[in-house]
């Protein structure tokens, strides 16, 4: 990005944004590109630390019709979920919310039954969206379900902060690849759904015609001389979609690297800003901890595993600074 592109795209979000508040209400989105990469196990224990620093925070489950947040919160299963806010059956979001044992932190319980629950209309998920924010919380946290759908990518998009969990592993980096290469032209496709933003940036980034690949800055530029308007609403789509990535089971010093890496070539290759926001180790203490239905923090607070998950606290917190 040029420095007067980005100097654009900083201006543009001051506009849209406002005045910015001294405690905003965050919501953040944990996802990843298939299951089995620990997204539950961070979330709930990313819930747990930030609550230990004073915040008040608010898990929801939101892998919808696969809900366990709770078994790694080491609770039952709450009798109140989001399908009776889905169903209508609660009208305030705050009615979903249990104690979770742990001061300051609660938990919305995913949905468990009902195809419709699982797989809400967009309308249902931005009403779902708008009533988190009411909640007198600083943060809310929300663990999505695996894959690319819709549904996953919407909430990640939805949310102020996107995190996608990968394993230091080709199979799982290729899959948060196409993870966050989904998300970014769903965005595309939602803040510009009656213009060709997605096709050309695409052409772009893949041309089929034996062109060197450009980046979707180089569609801005090109945008600027015949829609000036258009050009600057690209702007700030880019400029808006600034994911963070987590890795997570890190074995080697190898495995740390991973991260950065993966954030210095989506730079390269698309122009875009990709954050690292940290990494855990692997450690016997997580599956120990499953096993006994506790969660890592409190199971075994001075393992490796505990200081990753309270450092990427510290980092989610310092992204307000």
């Amino acid at each position: 990005m040029s420095q007067d592109s980005e100097a654009r795209v900083i201006e543009l979000r001051a506009r849209s944004s406002g005045p910015r508040k001294a405690r905003a209400r965050r919501i953040i989105a944990v996802g990843g590109g298939k299951g089995g990469i620990g997204k539950s196990l961070l979330s709930a224990n990313l819930g747990i630390a930030l609550a230990q620093r004073g915040a008040k925070v608010v898990l929801v489950d939101a892998d919808l019709g696969g809900a366990n947040l709770h078994t790694c919160l080491g609770i039952n299963q709450p009798a109140v979920t989001l399908s009776d806010f889905v169903d209508k059956r609660v009208v305030r979001i705050d009615d979903v919310a249990v104690p979770t044992g742990v001061d300051g932190l609660s938990l919305v319980s995913g949905a468990s039954d009902g195809l419709d629950a699982a797989n809400p209309r967009h309308a249902q998920k931005t009403k779902l969206l708008r009533h988190l924010r009411t909640l007198e919380v600083d943060y809310v946290l929300l663990d999505l379900g695996a894959g690319t759908s819709f549904n996953v990518l919407d909430f990640f998009l939805l949310a102020d902060t996107g995190v996608v969990v990968m394993l230091p592993e080709p199979t799982s980096i290729e899959n948060a690849y196409r993870f966050i290469k989904a998300a970014f032209f769903r965005k595309l496709q939602g803040d510009a759904p009656d213009s060709d933003f997605a096709q050309r940036v695409g052409a772009a980034i893949a041309p089929r015609d034996g062109r060197p690949a450009r980046s979707p800055w180089d569609v801005v530029e090109d945008l600027r001389a015949v829609d000036p308007p258009g050009a600057a609403r690209l702007e700030l789509t880019l400029g808006g979609f600034h994911p963070w990535i987590v890795i997570n089971q890190a074995r080697t010093r190898n495995d740390f690297d991973v991260g950065p890496t993966v954030a210095s070539a989506w730079k390269k290759f698309f122009g875009l800003d990709l954050g690292y926001l940290g990494c855990v180790s692997h450690d016997d203490s997580v599956w120990q901890s499953v096993r006994a239905r506790r969660a890592l923090i409190h199971a075994f607070p001075e393992s490796a595993a505990a200081s990753g998950v309270l450092r990427l606290a510290e980092n989610l917190i310092a992204l307000e600074r």
